[in-house]
C-alpha cells in the first residue's frame, strides 16, 4: 500500500475512536466453502454477501490461501483460524471495516491507562455493568511493561458461574495461536503459562459453552474469570475441537461428569445419584439393581478409591444399595480415572472416583431442596462476609410406610428402614496467597427386616486443608483428617442368644502436594502423604442380661502406608505430549499384635504353623515398599483427532472380605501382614480420539490389559467374620482382565446424550505355588462380575426451555454363578455335587428408564424456582435376576430367581430453589 493508504486507515481508525467505550453490535454470520481460494477471492465473496468491507495489501497476501468449510460462522473466528500461523493481524471497527495488517494488529482504542495514570485493570473480570458483550472483548493487561516482550508468564485465577457464583470444575481454557491448554481442578482454580504479549483466551464448560478473553500478559499475574453457563456464545467456532480436554489432555480413560448431565438421568425413585451416573460410563458395571459397589474394567469392588472433598468414603451406599450416599445438591461432578490415574493417588488397584462436593457461592445465600416418594433433603449456601462461603445439606428418607405396603406374609411385611447423611463445608480466603477449607461429613443407616435383628452402618469423615500460593509458578496444599467406618449387627432372636456383633475401621491421613510451573508447556507435581489404619476387625458381645453369648474379638490391627511422588507434564512439540510419574510407596505392618508364622513355601494351616510372635505397640511386623508408575503420551494426529497410550502400576494394601459380589454392610476389611501380601497390577492401554463436526460429536476407542497378582479368594466353606486366623482360609490369586471401549458422544443441540458398548472380560486363577487348594484345577475361571458384553444408551430431548425427557437403556450379560449339577448318596446321607466355579451365568440383564423434566416460569421476581420430575424406573417391567439360589423343599433342591425391580417402579419428586 502507497503512503496515502496508511494515512487513510489512520484517519478512519481515529475517526472511531469515541465509540470504543460502546458495545459491539452482534457479529453477522457467514455460510460458505472455500477450498484453495486466494484471499483475495475469499474477501471479495465475503463483501459481495454481508456488510463487510476489506483493506488490505493483494501483494502481502496474495500467498495465502483458504481451506475452510464453514455454517453460521464469526468472521472473527474464520480469520483467527486462517491467519493463526502467519504474522498477519486483523482489526474490526464498528462500521464492519476490516483492517489486515502484518505484525501488529490496527487498534481502536486508548490505552486502559491513557486517563489514569498508573491504573490497573481487576482481577476479575465482573459484570458490574451487566454488559457480557463488553466483558468479552475488553482487554485485560496483566502485569506491568517491564520492557521485556521475551520469555514468558503464568497466569492464575478462577473460572465463576455468572448464574450460580460457584466455581466450574473442568472447564477448558486455552489459547489459540500457542495451542496451549489447561484445565479447571475442583476448586475452579487454573493455571497457564503463555509467551508475553496479547492473546485471546478461549473458556469452554462441561457443557460445551464457550467464552473468550482477551488478554495482556506482562508478567505472572492472576485473572478470574466469571462465565456464563447457560449459552453458547462461539457455538461457530471452527477449531474448537483441537484444544478439546478430551483430545489434548494427556492422560487416558478418564471421564469427567457434571451434576447437570448426572441431573438428566433416571434414577430409581426420582433421586439423583452420582454413582447411577458413573455406572453409564464405559468400563464401568454393577453386579445388579440395588447395589452402588462398581467394577472398574474388571476389577473387584473394594480396588475403587472413592474420594469425597479428600475424605475416603468405604461404603458409599444408602438403603441396602438402592441410593448412594451423596447428596446432589452439594456436588459439582465427579472425576472417574479408569488408566492414568495420577501419580499423587494410589491405595487401588482399579479406580479413583473423585466426588467433588461445593463450598457455596459467593453472592447470596441461597436454599435447594427437594421431596421424593422416599426421600427429602434441604442445603443453605452462600457468603459469610466477604472472603467466607458455605454449604450445608441434610437429606433423610420417611421409608417405611413404603415397608408397610407390602402384604403382610412377606419378611419385609414389618421391617423398616431409615439414614440420613449430613455435610458441612466451609472456604475461607485469608489474602490471594492463603485459602483454608474445612469439610464434615456424615452419614448412617440403619435397617431391618424381621423383628428380632437390626442392622446399622455409618461415615465419618472430616478433613482441614491449606492452601498455600508461594509464588506465581508454585502453589501448594496441604491436607489432614480423619476417616471412619463401622457396622453394627443386633441379634435378639431370644433373650438367651442375643448379641451385638461390630465392626471398625479408622484412618487418619496427611497429605502434601505441590504444583509448579517450570517453564512454557511444562509443569511439575509432587508431594508426600502418609495415613495410619486403624480396624477393628470384630467383636462379638452378649446383648441383655439373660444372653449366654460368650464375648469374641479379634485383634486389632494397625498399619502405616506413606508415598512420595513426582509427575512431570511436558509438551515436547505442538503434537506430542508427556505425562511421565513415579509414586514410591512403603507400608508398614505394626503392633501391637501377634503374628504367626507358617513353614516356608507351604500355605497356612494348622499343621504348618512354626510360632506365633508378639510384638509391641509401634514395632514393626512386615514392611512393604516399591515404585509405581505412571506414563503416558499424546499424539495430535490433526485438529480434531489424536491417539494415546499409557502404562501404569498399583499396590493395594487393605483388602476387602467378602463372599458377595457386591458391597454389603457385613463385608469386614483386611490389612497386609506377614501372611497376606499387599495386591500388585500393571495396566497397558491405548486410544483414538475423534471429534466430528465442530465438536457436536465426540468419539472414543480404548483397549487395555491389565494384569494382577496377590489377590484373594476363599477356600470351599471358608469362614470371614470372626475368623482369628483367616490367612488359613485364604487362597493366593491372580487375575488378567481385557477389553475393548467404544463410546459415542453428541454434546450440543436439543438432542444430546451418549451410546457406549464395552467388551470386558475379568478373569481368576489360583496362584501356581499355592498348595492349599486349586480352584477348578488350577485353570482360569470367570470372576464373579465378568459380564463381557455392555451397553448403554443415554439420550435427553429438550421439548422446550421448560420441558425436557430422558431415556436410559442398559444391557449386559448375566454375571457367573455356581450351580447344583448332580446329587449322590454318600455314608447313608444325600449330598449335592456343584459345578466348576463359576461356571455358569444368570440370565442377561436388561433395563430401560423414562423422566420428565419440568421446570417452572421463569419469572425474575418470585419466592422460588420450582421444578419436577416424574418418571418410570424399569419401563418394560423385565424381571432382571439379582441371583439365583437353591433351598430344599420337601426334600427336594428347588431353584429361585431373585429379582430388585420386577415391575415398573414410577417416581416423583419435587425440587425447589429460594
Amino acid at each position: 500500500m502507497n503512503r496515502f493508504s496508511w494515512i487513510l486507515i489512520a484517519f478512519l481508525g481515529l475517526s472511531n475512536l469515541s465509540l470504543a467505550q460502546q458495545v459491539s453490535q452482534q457479529e453477522r454470520l457467514i455460510t460458505g466453502t472455500f477450498i484453495g481460494k486466494t484471499f483475495g477471492e475469499f474477501a471479495e465473496t465475503v463483501s459481495n454477501t454481508t456488510p463487510y468491507s476489506f483493506y488490505f495489501d493483494q501483494a502481502e497476501l496474495k500467498d495465502i490461501k483458504v481451506n475452510l468449510s464453514m455454517e453460521k460462522s464469526s468472521l472473527r473466528e474464520v480469520l483467527y483460524a486462517i491467519f493463526e500461523k502467519t504474522d498477519f493481524k486483523f482489526s474490526i471497527d464498528k462500521e464492519d471495516r476490516v483492517f489486515i495488517t502484518k505484525g501488529k494488529a490496527l487498534s481502536f482504542s486508548l490505552s486502559p491507562t491513557f486517563f489514569t495514570e498508573n491504573s490497573k485493570i481487576s482481577s476479575n473480570d465482573g459484570m458490574a455493568d451487566g454488559d457480557r458483550t463488553f466483558t468479552r472483548n475488553r482487554l485485560y493487561v496483566i502485569g506491568e511493561p517491564d520492557g521485556n516482550n521475551t520469555g514468558s508468564a503464568t497466569l492464575r485465577g478462577k473460572v465463576i458461574g455468572y448464574d450460580t457464583q460457584n466455581p466450574v470444575p473442568g472447564a477448558v481454557i486455552y489459547e489459540q495461536t500457542k495451542t496451549t491448554s489447561t484445565s479447571t481442578n475442583a476448586d475452579g482454580e487454573f493455571s497457564i503459562t503463555l509467551p508475553k504479549g496479547r492473546h485471546t483466551l478461549f473458556v469452554q464448560n462441561l457443557g460445551g459453552f464457550v467464552e473468550q478473553r482477551q488478554i495482556q500478559i506482562n508478567a505472572d499475574g492472576r485473572l478470574d474469570l466469571i462465565i456464563e453457563e447457560n449459552i453458547i456464545s462461539l457455538d461457530e467456532f471452527l477449531l474448537l475441537s483441537e484444544k478439546n480436554l478430551n483430545i489434548g489432555r494427556t492422560e487416558m480413560g478418564i471421564q469427567q461428569l457434571g451434576m447437570s448431565t448426572i441431573k438428566k438421568i433416571p434414577a430409581v425413585l426420582g433421586e439423583v445419584d452420582v454413582i447411577r451416573g458413573v455406572l453409564s460410563l464405559p468400563g464401568v458395571q454393577t453386579v445388579g439393581e440395588a447395589s452402588v459397589g462398581f467394577n472398574v474394567r474388571g476389577g473387584a469392588a473394594d480396588q475403587n478409591l472413592i474420594l469425597y472433598n479428600h475424605a475416603t468414603v468405604y461404603n458409599p451406599s444408602h438403603l441396602f444399595g438402592l441410593f448412594s450416599a451423596f447428596n446432589a445438591d452439594l456436588i459439582s461432578g465427579v472425576d472417574l480415572y479408569k488408566a492414568g490415574v495420577p501419580a499423587q493417588y494410589g491405595g487401588r488397584l482399579s479406580s479413583v472416583l473423585n466426588v467433588n462436593g461445593t463450598y457455596g457461592n459467593t453472592d447470596k445465600i441461597k436454599v435447594n431442596g427437594g421431596i421424593g416418594l422416599l426421600t427429602g433433603r434441604l442445603s443453605v449456601d452462600g457468603p459469610l462476609g466477604e472472603n467466607t462461603t458455605f454449604a450445608v445439606g441434610l437429606r433423610s428418607t420417611y421409608s417405611d410406610w413404603l415397608l408397610n405396603l407390602l402384604e403382610e406374609n412377606t419378611s419385609f411385611s414389618n421391617g423398616r428402614a431409615n439414614f440420613y447423611d449430613f455435610n458441612f463445608n466451609i472456604a475461607h480466603r485469608l489474602s490471594d496467597k492463603h485459602e483454608i477449607r474445612l469439610n464434615a461429613y456424615t452419614s448412617k443407616d440403619s435397617f431391618q427386616f424381621e423383628a428380632d435383628t437390626v442392622f446399622s452402618y455409618e461415615n465419618l469423615n472430616y478433613n482441614a486443608s491449606w492452601k498455600y500460593f508461594i509464588s506465581e509458578n508454585i502453589e501448594s496444599e496441604l491436607v489432614i483428617g480423619q476417616d471412619e467406618y463401622n457396622f453394627n449387627i443386633e441379634g435378639r432372636d431370644s433373650p438367651s442368644n442375643a448379641y451385638n456383633l461390630g465392626y471398625r475401621i479408622r484412618q487418619k491421613f496427611l497429605r502434601l502436594n505441590f504444583k509448579q510451573d517450570v517453564g512454557f508447556r511444562h509443569k511439575l507435581s509432587y508431594g508426600l502423604s502418609s495415613q495410619e489404619y486403624r480396624l477393628s476387625p470384630g467383636q462379638l458381645d452378649p446383648f441383655g442380661l439373660d444372653s449366654g453369648i460368650l464375648p469374641q474379638r479379634v485383634n486389632s490391627e494397625r498399619a502405616l502406608e506413606s508415598a512420595l511422588y513426582l509427575a512431570d507434564d511436558i509438551e515436547i512439540s505442538e503434537k506430542l505430549n508427556l505425562n511421565l510419574g513415579i509414586r514410591y510407596a512403603i507400608y508398614n505392618y505394626l503392633g501391637p499384635n501377634t503374628a504367626r508364622f507358617y513353614q516356608e513355601g507351604e500355605s497356612p494351616s494348622e499343621n504348618t504353623l512354626e510360632r506365633e510372635e508378639s510384638f509391641g505397640s509401634g514395632k514393626v511386623i512386615q514392611t512393604y515398599h516399591g515404585p509405581e508408575f505412571r506414563l503416558g503420551a499424546r499424539y495430535l494426529l490433526d485438529n480434531t483427532s489424536s491417539i494415546k497410550i499409557g502404562y501404569n502400576t498399583n499396590r493395594q494394601f487393605i483388602h476387602l472380605l467378602t463372599n458377595n459380589a457386591a458391597i454389603a454392610p457385613t463385608d469386614t476389611w483386611k490389612l497386609s501382614d506377614n501372611n497376606i501380601n499387599p495386591q500388585w497390577g500393571d495396566q497397558i492401554s491405548l486410544g483414538y480420539y475423534k471429534n466430528f463436526k465442530k465438536d457436536m460429536y465426540e468419539f472414543s476407542a480404548e483397549v487395555y490389559h491389565r494384569s494382577m497378582r496377590n489377590l484373594l479368594d476363599y477356600r470351599s466353606g471358608a469362614t470371614l467374620l470372626l475368623n482369628e486366623q483367616v490367612e488359613q482360609d485364604i487362597l493366593k490369586t491372580e487375575g488378567r482382565s481385557y477389553g475393548v471401549e467404544l463410546m459415542l458422544r453428541k454434546n450440543t443441540g436439543k438432542l444430546n446424550g451418549w451410546i457406549s458398548y464395552f467388551y470386558s472380560r475379568s478373569l481368576l486363577r489360583t496362584a501356581a505355588d499355592e498348595q492349599a487348594e486349586k480352584i477348578n484345577n488350577g485353570d482360569w475361571y470367570p470372576n464373579n462380575f465378568d459380564q463381557p458384553h455392555n451397553v448403554t444408551v443415554m439420550g435427553n430431548y429438550e421439548l422446550s426451555k421448560r420441558v425436557s425427557t430422558s431415556l436410559n437403556f442398559n444391557y449386559n450379560t448375566g454375571r457367573p454363578i455356581t450351580l447344583p449339577v448332580a446329587k449322590f448318596d454318600y455314608a447313608g446321607s444325600e449330598r449335592i455335587y456343584f459345578s466348576e466355579r463359576n461356571a455358569h451365568r444368570i440370565p442377561d440383564y436388561f433395563r430401560m428408564d423414562f423422566s420428565i423434566n419440568l421446570e417452572g416460569n421463569h419469572k425474575t421476581k418470585k419466592l422460588a424456582h420450582s421444578s419436577w420430575s416424574l418418571g418410570v424406573y424399569n419401563v418394560l417391567g423385565r424381571q432382571n435376576p439379582y441371583s439365583v439360589f437353591f433351598t430344599p423343599v420337601n426334600g427336594v433342591l428347588q431353584g429361585y430367581q431373585l429379582s430388585i425391580f420386577a415391575r415398573p417402579i414410577p417416581f416423583i419428586t419435587y425440587n425447589f430453589k429460594i
